[in-house]
């Protein structure tokens, strides 16, 4: 399982249904891009050290972007960008969850419907 970072940051903040969700796919991965989309929301050092802690009792593997992710993603964004409006963060978290065959767990269903091949878990707060 491929975990978004709308569905971490729900934990974060103490979303009981979300927690729980993500206790039972332990261990589970994020991409690379995950993490710096929370790192980069972060308010102070307190929040960072709470979850990168949080992140190792999950045992989570961080997914680096390499080559196939990297040119998966940008045909997505070529593909999605006009028509869906395709960002470049969901491009690479899609690519990933695809490259890496992974579900991709997400509350942002919407960011992902058009892309064929992506398998979803909808997370509803």
């Amino acid at each position: 399982m491929l975990i978004d970072s709308d569905v971490i940051i729900w934990s974060l903040r103490g979303n009981a249904k979300a927690r729980n969700l993500i206790q039972a796919q332990v261990p589970f991965q994020i991409s690379v891009v995950t993490y710096m989309e929370i790192v980069q929301g972060m308010r102070n050092t307190s929040e960072l050290k709470i979850f990168v802690g949080q992140l190792k009792k999950w045992s989570v593997a961080t997914i680096q972007i390499d080559r196939d992710i990297s040119a998966r993603a940008m045909l997505f964004v070529e593909d999605y960008f006009l028509s869906h409006k395709m960002l470049i963060a969901d491009a690479l978290i899609a690519a990933t969850a695809i490259e890496m065959q992974e579900t991709l767990l997400t509350a942002n269903t919407k960011h992902y419907r058009h892309i064929k091949n992506l398998k979803m878990v909808s997370f509803r707060p």
